[in-house]
């Protein structure tokens, strides 16, 4: 026996098997049922993805915060007008600085006019700008975690070029006739033994479009990329684990928070509601002893008693109805009874801090601050406001970085590509230009960054000044300073420029210098009173 004892303490995990880290316990109480699985990142998304997919748009449709939020981010990273600053690396090219000042004012203008024209010629469907394309893929990548785009290429006789973007919901991305999953197809994606995406399949409706029937179940294979490299699908994803496939939502970590959050307003809001439907009641003084003696205790004597004594108040208010003093009427209520006036609904659960506790947690969750997501400055002053702003600046980078400005750069480089072979920038390009399909000579033609929406101000003055203090210390640029405005330099110094040759010529001083008074950031406007005309600065 005592053998078999310690041939079962042996086996048993000792203290010095056991992990150190409190948080690996399997004995402490609030940590002992919790055992997640360890699983591939596709193992972990592909099985929820269509119903985190379809719950996420629901919220859009039908939650004011995340229906604002995912409106902020294509404001805030987007905006009116997405502008491309082409940089071309003419060191790697061989060529010199003015050849590239050149390069990209011929560039930027025909691109600009292309992509904003109202025949949307970068659309396939021939709806949106390319400004406007952007916009959707930022909204569409908040909400699906993924943005999906083929690349086509239309024969039509006026269309100034061919290549065109067919926007596509990433719903519709999925693995062909329904098949399960495999080592080779990732939920529509199929990979090379490295990873590498190498094909598409892309189904020719929406799972819930029942009207289409003929193509219901037909999906259309297209080839990441064409045999010289030129890519044929756009697919951008922000991923969270190594091997990862598909995005995911950016909302998936507040599903259940955000929803529970609309049932409660609405909760509240119905008891606002029921409150407000009853302006008064009228209470009797009657004893509940009394009232139950008089009723008889059964059913029908409670219902005669009740109709009765209603029916009595009924009388004798209608008879006391017209009494007036100075035009004002005094109710005269029946013996016994009182009439107690309801307040009007207030939702109290409603602007409150617990309320607030879980619009902060929503925030947090979209990486949003939480007066930015819930539109609340009551409480901020600049300081804190122009903090809250940089935090969500920061996070709304990154998305522009990893979809905006990668899908822009595509579209712009696949524009690129067809208009050099076509010959439309013969007339920038020396004769010596190096081959664009060589080495990494594409990449450095097609060099830029992108400019979208502006920062905004809080502080104009102070915000200004401190602009003006980077560049006069060398630790900015008017390209850099002047983007933040969403604005090109260039455009900027040439309008200044056209602006004071017409004021010359119309003999017009202006000044743009300002005053001390005026220029001062460091006054507080709040305590400054301004003086009449004629006070002396000595008058108190």
């Amino acid at each position: 026996m005592a053998d078999q004892l310690d041939l079962l303490q042996d086996k048993m995990p000792s203290k010095q098997m056991a992990s150190s880290f409190e948080g690996a316990s399997h004995v402490n109480r609030e940590l002992a049922m919790w055992h997640p699985p360890l699983r591939s990142a596709d193992a972990e998304i592909i099985p929820g993805k269509d119903e985190i997919d379809a719950r996420a748009l629901d919220l859009q449709r039908n939650d004011g915060y995340i229906h604002g939020a995912v409106q902020g981010q294509k404001d805030s990273i987007v905006g009116a007008f997405y502008r491309l600053n082409s940089k071309p690396n003419y060191k790697y090219l061989g060529l010199d600085e003015v050849w590239a000042e050149e390069f990209q004012e011929a560039v930027e203008a025909q691109f600009s006019l292309a992509a904003e024209s109202p025949d949307c010629y970068f659309d396939a469907a021939g709806q949106l700008t390319f400004s406007e394309m952007i916009r959707l893929s930022i909204g569409v990548s908040m909400l699906a975690g993924e943005d999906l785009s083929t690349v086509e290429w239309i024969r039509e006789g006026r269309r100034p070029f061919k290549t065109a973007i067919q926007m596509i919901d990433p719903v519709r991305l999925s693995n062909p006739y329904g098949e399960e999953w495999s080592t080779t197809w990732r939920k529509g994606v199929r990979k090379d033994s490295r990873g590498r995406p190498v094909e598409y399949s892309i189904r020719y409706t929406m799972p819930g479009d029942n009207w289409d029937f003929e193509n219901e179940f037909r999906w259309k294979m297209v080839a990441a990329r064409k045999p010289w490299g030129r890519k044929q699908v756009l697919h951008y994803f922000e991923p969270y684990r190594v091997g990862q496939t598909r995005g995911v939502s950016d909302l998936v970590s507040i599903l259940k928070q955000s929803k529970m959050v609309g049932k409660y307003q609405d909760i509240v809001l119905q008891n606002a509601v029921l409150n407000a439907t009853y302006a008064a009641a009228i209470e009797s003084d009657l004893p509940p002893s009394e009232a139950f003696e008089a009723l008889g205790g059964g059913e029908d004597q409670i219902q005669k008693w009740a109709q009765n004594y209603l029916e009595s108040i009924a009388a004798y208010t209608g008879n006391s109805r017209n009494l007036h003093i100075d035009g004002i009427k005094i109710p005269h209520l029946y013996p016994g009874t009182k009439l107690k006036l309801q307040n009007a609904g207030q939702p109290g659960g409603l602007g409150t801090g617990f309320e607030e506790s879980l619009l902060r947690h929503l925030a947090a969750g979209l990486g949003m601050s939480y007066e930015e997501f819930s539109h609340d400055f009551t409480k901020t002053n600049y300081s804190s406001a122009r903090a809250a702003m940089g935090e969500t600046h920061k996070r709304l980078q990154g998305r522009k970085k990893a979809v905006a400005d990668k899908k822009a750069t595509d579209i712009f480089r696949l524009w690129f590509e067809e208009q050099l072979n076509s010959g439309a920038f013969n007339d920038v390009l020396p004769r010596n230009a190096p081959n664009f399909y060589e080495r990494l000579n594409a990449d450095a033609f097609c060099a830029c960054s992108w400019i979208g929406a502006p920062r905004g101000q809080i502080d104009e003055l102070k915000e200004t000044q401190a602009a003006i203090s980077r560049i006069e210390a060398g630790l900015s640029t008017y390209e850099k300073e002047t983007a933040r405005f969403g604005e090109d330099f260039r455009e900027v110094f040439r309008q200044r420029q056209r602006e004071q040759n017409l004021a010359d010529e119309l003999g017009l001083t202006l000044n743009t210098k300002g005053s001390s008074g005026t220029m001062d950031a460091g006054g507080n406007a709040a305590n400054e009173s301004p003086k009449r005309g004629g006070e002396d600065d000595s008058d108190e």
